[in-house]
């Protein structure tokens, strides 16, 4: 199959890039940077330009679409829409133009509310941030292609956090705070999180690639749940050799506050900082997705949670590795 993969030279797209290779597949990549491992693949495109993504659609058999606008801290705020709402308008009218039937589009499960203990893919909807809100509204855009014509296959997989090697997101940035001995607990510590492994997700995200036409929305994540305390623990025993928990916690309502406080500097001085009010509330939030159509579709994940952290954190952090296993790094030995 030919496949394009708009933002395949990110994250996620480069390891599934990567798997859709090892499978057979022919793959261009539309991103506005070429891809790392791949560049002869990469074809400069703004999702935002339609123009660029119908021509870059020319020839393939499916869209995968990873393209987004995600972080917390995005501004303008209009970005969420131009890259999100209108990527997915700008996706399918390449599809359009090229008779591509088929579309996957990873979506997001910061389309369910906080807090809400496995929400499935039932649920109603309920975003609580730009990010949420605008994937949502994508997801309707997509329906909206694959309802005008029966012959269409339209996947949309709403995934957990996804962290793995080589990402600088939530998981990463937790364990930079724990080797540095800076972390502060938020809250009790007792929410669980659902989480997406990187090498086990591009493989599910590849199998579906052969589904059939009509609709299917799947949930993503890596079971069982771990709850924060946990994760904290099975990092801190990577780090250290012992999963002795923080000594430092901060209540919810005191953390969410200086979050607030923190807003007003950077709208202000129009920095970013690494601590923000949502992203307080989403720290000790409970983000646990229903993963029963995923399990159904026999899908077996190549590795579980704590051996994806262990990769994870000896790929990222080699040097706090060596040291639990007794070996100098580099600038010990000089």
């Amino acid at each position: 199959m030919k496949v394009l993969v708009v933002g395949g030279s990110g994250f996620i797209g480069t390891r599934l890039v990567a798997t859709l290779l090892e499978r057979g597949h022919e793959v261009r990549v539309a991103d506005l940077a070429p891809p790392a491992q791949h560049p002869e693949l990469g074809v400069r495109v703004d999702v935002r330009d339609r123009a660029a993504v119908v021509a870059a659609a020319e020839g393939m058999d499916a869209i995968v679409n990873l393209a987004a606008a995600h972080r917390d801290d995005v501004r303008p705020l209009s970005l969420y829409a131009e890259v999100n709402v209108e990527g997915a308008r700008n996706t399918i009218a390449a599809a359009e133009a090229h008779g591509i039937r088929r579309i996957l589009f990873t979506s997001t499960v910061a389309v369910y509310p906080l807090d809400l203990p496995h929400p499935g893919e039932d649920t109603t909807p309920a975003p609580f941030n730009q990010y949420g809100i605008t994937k949502l509204a994508a997801e309707q855009v997509y329906r909206g292609w694959a309802e005008a014509d029966v012959a269409r296959s339209l996947v949309i997989v709403r995934p957990s956090v996804v962290f793995g090697e080589g990402n600088r997101g939530n998981v990463w940035t937790l364990t930079r705070q724990l080797a540095s001995g800076r972390f502060v607990m938020v809250g009790r510590g007792d929410n669980v999180k659902a989480m997406s492994y990187v090498g086990n997700i591009v493989g599910f995200l590849a199998d579906r690639l052969e589904a059939e036409p009509g609709v299917t929305l799947l949930n993503y994540a890596d079971k069982p749940d771990l709850s924060t305390r946990e994760l904290v623990a099975i990092l801190r025993g990577l780090l250290f050799g012992s999963p002795r928990p923080p000594r430092l916690r901060i209540p919810l309502w005191a953390a969410v506050g200086a979050g607030h406080a923190i807003d007003l500097v950077a709208r202000a001085t129009r920095r970013s900082f690494a601590v923000s009010a949502i992203r307080m509330r989403k720290f000790a939030a409970e983000t646990t997705v229903d993963t029963t159509r995923l399990e159904a579709t026999g899908y077996r994940r190549r590795f579980t949670l704590p051996e994806a952290l262990e990769r994870t954190v000896n790929a990222d952090f080699p040097e706090a590795v060596r040291r639990v296993h007794g070996q100098r790094t580099p600038a010990e030995r000089s």
